[in-house]
């Protein structure tokens, strides 16, 4: 049994990443201020005994003994992380510097949950690890893209001058139950948009392209990536290499609803990427051919029975 910190526990893939260790028969404790977290995403495992729910921010020093630390702790959801942009760079700088000074002190290994939004509106497709990205360090989304490209550099000098055991991980969009109503992530937004019968908006022209992973599939990739030896740290891809446009997604919302919503598109976002999509080679290559295994309709299914308990719909 190793003992196990998860910041931002109580979010939506935090939450996802707590049960699964404590199934897999871990200790588990979950940090969160519940900014974009919250306590009915983990209220059914407060049974457990081996696990331990605490309500703390991660610009602020925490202590534990503990094995493993995995780093999530960030509003993820351009709504959430522009609402507060000064407190999205201190989450993603101080949180890492935080977390990386626990790490050293007990001897923990640690995770960082990055993006692939470090490689910003990209150049190269899709998009390998090596690349070095294309970010615009003072855009409306330079909050979340530069913190999280800034605790990435501290994660790799904590491993080269400390010593610290780390692995970082670059999330592709993700989706599942326990994401928020009201984050105004694609995947959301398109199904409460579309259970409640309203217009679907899509931004620009709805060419833009992403690639939808199904929570559990990166859950499993975490833990992969968290069990590797001490010398492989990363940065690993783990996303669904599954190429979809913004309007292919909503055409299969509205089917799979069986929504009368029509789609209306509304001007695209700044530094709205253009393109997205993974190259998991490194992943299949080191995290024992790690690969997604949910298709993007089953996903969505999941997801919107989801929604529907939510909205009581």
């Amino acid at each position: 049994m190793n003992r196990i910190l998860v910041t931002g526990g109580a979010g939506f893939i935090g939450s996802h990443l707590c049960e699964r260790l404590l199934k897999d028969g871990n200790e588990v404790i979950c940090l969160d201020n519940y900014f974009t977290g919250a306590k009915r995403n983990i209220i059914h495992l407060m049974d457990n005994p081996y696990f331990e729910l605490v309500r703390h921010d991660v610009c602020s020093p925490y202590f534990a003994e503990v094995d493993q630390i995995y780093n999530l702790a960030c509003p993820a959801s351009p709504v959430h992380y522009q609402y507060n942009p000064i407190k999205t760079v201190k989450t993603s700088v101080m949180g890492a510097l935080n977390m990386l000074g626990l790490a050293k002190r007990v001897n923990a290994k640690i995770l960082q949950a990055s993006t692939s939004e470090v490689y910003g509106d990209p150049t190269v497709h899709p998009q390998v690890e090596s690349y070095w990205g294309n970010v615009n360090p003072i855009g409306e989304r330079s909050c979340y893209d530069e913190g999280k490209r800034c605790a990435e550099t501290l994660f790799v000098n904590y491993h080269k001058q400390n010593h610290v055991k780390i692995k970082i991980i670059r999330i592709f969009n993700t989706y599942g139950p326990n994401m928020h109503p009201c984050d105004g992530r694609v995947v959301s937004n398109f199904i409460v948009q579309a259970l409640q019968n309203k217009d679907i908006t899509v931004a620009g022209n709805g060419m833009q392209t992403r690639s939808f992973q199904y929570v559990d599939d990166l859950i499993e990739g975490m833990v992969r990536m968290m069990d590797t030896a001490d010398d492989f740290t990363g940065p690993v891809n783990i996303g669904n290499p599954g190429e979809f446009t913004i309007l292919e997604l909503a055409e299969k919302v509205i089917s799979l609803t069986h929504s009368k919503s029509k789609i209306k598109f509304i001007p695209l976002p700044s530094d709205d990427p253009m393109q997205r999509k993974p190259d998991i080679s490194l992943a299949q290559e080191k995290l024992n051919n790690w690969k997604p295994t949910i298709h993007l309709e089953e996903g969505l299914e999941r997801t919107i029975e989801y929604f529907k308990k939510i909205l009581d719909i």
